[in-house]
């Protein structure tokens, strides 16, 4: 597969970032995106949108030899229903298990459901929840989802299986 290269530039997907070492989120890649991407050298990605990926993202995952675990298969979420508890509690599942990193936690815009997924693991890691809302409203923007800071809050880290080969930034 070839990709293009814009004046030598790589360039990142919509709202990516760094949520550890070796755990990256965004929104869905493009492919201009791909170049950027091959250098993550990503081994999962947490693809959390209930749309079909595109044909090229497909084709780049399977070029890649990335694994795509694919939890987006619940009807999309509104203002009024956040992603739901067996979703998040999945997906930090595949999150905690060292093997799967490097690792792309996404959805399509890369904004309420890995900002839920991300808020919840950053609950897990006991960041103050003032910090974790102002990470998860960085990324929101003005698209700022009141349930999904709900859902952060209330949040029952108790139910997270943690591995005893959990990451050390756990």
């Amino acid at each position: 597969m070839e990709h293009v290269v814009v004046g030598g530039c790589l360039i990142p997907p919509i709202n990516f970032g760094i949520v550890e070492e070796n755990v990256y989120r965004s929104g869905m890649p493009n492919e201009l995106n791909f170049p950027f991407m091959e250098k993550l050298q990503l081994s999962t990605i947490l693809y959390l949108a209930p749309e079909e990926p595109s044909p090229a993202f497909l084709a780049f995952v399977d070029d890649q030899s990335i694994d795509l675990v694919s939890l987006g298969d619940e009807a999309p979420t509104t203002p009024w229903k956040p992603t739901s508890e067996d979703v998040v509690l999945t997906a930090l599942d595949v999150l905690l298990d060292p093997e799967r990193a490097p690792l792309l936690i996404m959805c399509y815009p890369g904004r309420h459901r890995t900002g839920t997924v991300v808020g919840c693991l950053r609950k897990l890691q006991r960041w103050n929840l003032t910090s974790v809302f102002e990470e998860y409203r960085r990324f929101a923007g003005a698209k700022v989802r009141l349930m999904n800071e709900q859902f952060i809050e209330l949040f029952d880290t108790d139910l997270v299986r943690v591995p005893s080969t959990a990451p050390k930034w756990l």
